[in-house]
């Protein structure tokens, strides 16, 4: 050898007669089984091409591999092993320039078939394939840099190489890697394992992908996973991920992130479980991208993630449908919790992935998803629920608004109108989503994950009397003047949402926990004076409500409500320090405590707490008043005038046209009194019902002068300081109470005077009726006062 060796490289022209005759040689020696010298003419063709490195060893190399393929023919395990050892030797040589018209499609057929080796004797079974991933390995460090020549990322070579790694790769012992990446095997195992091998071969090929061939290394995974049924369970299929995630250049990975979509709706009428496992392995990805790289995927993400949710409700409610009519269904229930997990998986997923994006991207990504709510009056959202039906509806509108509680969860904006835009709150508060107790609570839970800015939620969890609020160690800031906007702006909109919550009869105790988290938070991040003077006015009108019962509520959430009621006015009244408000607070408590614990949040709440059969008969003191509250305030510097104006909800239009009962049926028929001076102890309800008596005095004419000059003061005054959005929720309010009393008035027979009283406009918001004198009304037997 040493003499053939230095003939080689003195004469390389020789080197092409040198390769032919001992390739012709090793072909005879191999047809004639004579291995010995099969052994001794490729370790010299071994040594030759280790040792030359000239020009002239082109033609060699071609009768190397001409020689390398016999081997790798043979049937015998020995000869395909020496064959793979010789070849895996020329792919570690680095030639000067490339061979073009060299082609491996032989070897990359010939090695994964070697993968897929089934020899009976499993040691034999072993070596050959792991010879077989070996050579993978070899053509692939051989071919994959050289940029002129891009044959191995060929899909029909792709779809070769990859099973046959994959194939491999199954045997392999998953653990759970979910905190980082998969674990690179010991160096003493990659030689005796083939699946550590495979591995080790994957992640090398996949890193030396690059953008135009990206796709061809990953399809063929997909295809695996399918022939296999390696979705359900799909350890594996997250195995294999991970590898690829960390394996390939993180600015690639949204093209991974794409194809897992694509495949998704490729298998989109799949059963569940299989949706479930290619959704959870689009989790794991988008883990490891969002560190990196999300690149222009991230409303394509959003839109499919809620395309398949939509899809998995409309499969569930059709299966809900078919098995009430009868139909042949082997086992809808575990059918029911199958697309349940699929449901669970997607909303996981959209949580990830949305809480790993920056400010900006996330809301974004809020108003994406709140523009699928279906809500009434919206025909912006997209997703197609012709075919759900109600259950369907509600069942979509649960799901977005989980997925939207995921994303924002974390969320902090530095003003409440970026986190709580317009175009956001609107459907968000729409009474469409509070026609379920769940529907409101995950609504409450969104609106906190927005407006706890300074982490504070985790402090008033759960309703309770606190003893000292100083000792939660609030964190707060002053309120500036884009919160202030907000407030003026829609403030009355969150009022109306807290006080209509309250009083629907579903809820339940967690119901009343967010509500009363609701109204602290409002008065930490939200809350200035005239803030907290709206606030008061929505507690006391809470607990009018649940005095008066107009919606027959049970007397559990009346309790309720007078409880809920209890413990924000406990926390405002420590958060605003006025000494003379937090007496009379306490006060309330004690006696209530004594006398009336059920209207207390530590025993309403409690498992079998007693409760009363009504509260008309309870004692004043039992309440908190208004006055009180105004002389407290009043003391302190604030502005109580408004104080004595009861609390209205703004109607709109979706409560008269929606399928919930309409506002108007739930706020009495009431309008308001401004009276001369802070009212009296008896009675927190300063309303008056509007009847014929009360109708008569408002036109009586004795001291008329005295009484229009202080009505005008107070309706100057409260016109220059109330909200424009709660003066008009009050005239409108009351022009539609008023039109309905109206024409109950007109039913009645009633004797005209001797003489005209006077004249009355009255206008509504379906008529107007001139100015006349009453006698001349016309009605032959009726008058209107």
């Amino acid at each position: 050898m040493e003499k053939l060796t230095f003939y080689a490289v003195s004469a390389p022209e020789k080197l092409d007669r040198i390769g032919s005759y001992l390739a012709e040689r090793l072909s005879r020696d191999v047809v004639r089984h004579r291995s010995g010298y099969v052994l001794i003419a490729m370790e010299a063709l071994d040594q030759l091409l280790m040792a030359c490195h000239s020009q002239s060893i082109k033609p060699f190399v071609e009768s190397f591999l001409h020689m390398v393929a016999k081997l790798l023919e043979s049937g015998e395990p020995k000869l395909q092993v020496l064959g793979t050892n010789s070849f895996v030797k020329f792919a570690n040589i680095e030639e000067d320039t490339p061979s073009y018209h060299r082609r491996y499609d032989f070897f990359v057929s010939r090695f994964s078939a070697m993968c897929h080796s089934c020899h009976s004797d499993p040691e034999i079974r072993t070596e050959i394939r792991i010879a077989g991933i070996r050579g993978i390995q070899g053509v692939v460090r051989k071919t994959v840099n050289d940029e002129l020549r891009a044959t191995i990322w060929e899909p029909q070579h792709m779809d070769k190489i990859v099973p046959s790694l994959l194939f491999n790769m199954q045997k392999i012992e998953e653990t759970d890697s979910r905190t980082g990446p998969p674990p690179s095997p010991p160096a003493t195992d990659k030689e005796e394992n083939p699946a550590v091998l495979a591995e080790n071969c994957f992640r090398e090929l996949l890193g030396r992908a690059t953008f135009g061939n990206m796709n061809n290394a990953v399809r063929p995974v997909f295809a695996h996973l399918d022939h296999h049924k390696l979705w359900d369970p799909n350890e594996f299929a997250v195995h294999c991920f991970k590898i690829i995630m960390y394996s390939i250049q993180a600015q690639y990975s949204h093209h991974v992130i794409q194809e897992i979509l694509g495949h998704l709706d490729a298998r989109k009428k799949d059963s569940p479980r299989v949706r479930a496992g290619i959704i959870q392995v689009l989790l794991e990805a988008v883990a490891i991208a969002a560190k990196g790289s999300i690149g222009p995927t991230v409303l394509e993400v959003f839109n499919t993630l809620l395309k398949h949710l939509r899809l998995s409700v409309e499969f569930e409610a059709n299966d809900l449908q078919g098995g009430s009519v009868g139909s042949v269904n082997l086992n809808p229930s575990s059918k029911d919790n199958d697309e349940k997990i699929v449901q669970n998986a997607i909303i996981q997923t959209i949580g990830f992935f949305g809480s790993n994006l920056p400010d900006y991207q996330r809301s974004e990504i809020m108003m994406f998803i709140m523009g699928k709510v279906p809500v009434f009056g919206t025909s912006t959202h997209t997703l197609d629920i012709s075919q759900l039906g109600d259950l369907g509806t509600r069942r979509i509108q649960i799901m977005l608004l989980r997925s939207l509680l995921m994303v924002t969860s974390g969320y902090k904006a530095k003003t409440i109108v970026t986190a709580l835009p317009g175009s956001f709150l609107d459907p968000l508060l729409s009474p469409s989503l509070m026609e379920d107790y769940e529907l409101r609570q995950l609504v409450l839970e969104v609106m906190h994950n927005l407006m706890d800015r300074h982490d504070n939620r985790a402090k008033l969890r759960g309703i309770r009397i606190i003893p000292d609020v100083a000792d939660l160690k609030i964190k707060r800031e002053k309120i500036c003047r884009q919160d202030t906007s907000f407030m003026k702006k829609n403030g009355q909109q969150l009022y109306r949402h807290i006080y209509l919550g309250c009083k629907e009869e579903d809820n339940v105790q967690k119901n009343y926990e967010l509500l009363y988290t609701s109204l602290a938070l409002i008065t930490i991040e939200l809350a200035n004076e005239e803030v907290v003077i709206d606030l008061i006015r929505l507690a006391i009108a809470l607990q009018d409500s649940a005095i008066i019962n107009e919606d027959n509520l049970p007397m559990f959430h009346r309790c309720g409500i007078m409880a809920l009621v209890a413990a924000y006015l406990n926390f405002v009244s420590q958060m605003i320090a006025v000494p003379a408000f937090c007496q009379h607070v306490s006060k309330v408590i004690e006696i209530r405590t004594m006398e009336a614990p059920y209207f207390l949040p530590e025993h309403i709440f409690r498992d079998k707490c007693m409760l009363p059969k009504s509260l008309e008969k309870h004692d004043k003191n039992l309440y908190f008043l208004t006055n009180k509250i105004a002389e407290s305030l009043g003391g302190s510097g604030y502005s109580v005038e408004r104080l004595s104006v009861p609390y209205v909800p703004q109607v709109t239009d979706e409560d008269r046209l929606s399928r919930r009962k309409s506002i108007v049926d739930t706020v009495s028929i009431q309008v308001d009194i401004l009276p001369n001076s802070i009212p009296s102890d008896d009675v927190v309800n300063n309303t008056e019902e509007i009847t014929f008596e009360a109708l008569k005095k408002a036109i009586d004419t004795s001291g008329m002068e005295e009484q229009e000059k202080e009505k005008r003061r107070l309706v100057i005054e409260k016109f220059q300081k109330a909200p424009f959005e709660e003066i008009a929720a009050q005239c409108e309010s009351k022009a539609n109470l008023l039109h309905d009393r109206l024409a109950q008035i007109l039913e009645l027979t009633i004797r005209p005077p001797p003489s005209p009283s006077g004249t009355l406009t009255i206008t509504s918001g379906h008529a107007q009726y001139q100015s006349v004198p009453v006698y001349e009304m016309k009605f032959p037997d009726l008058c209107v006062y």
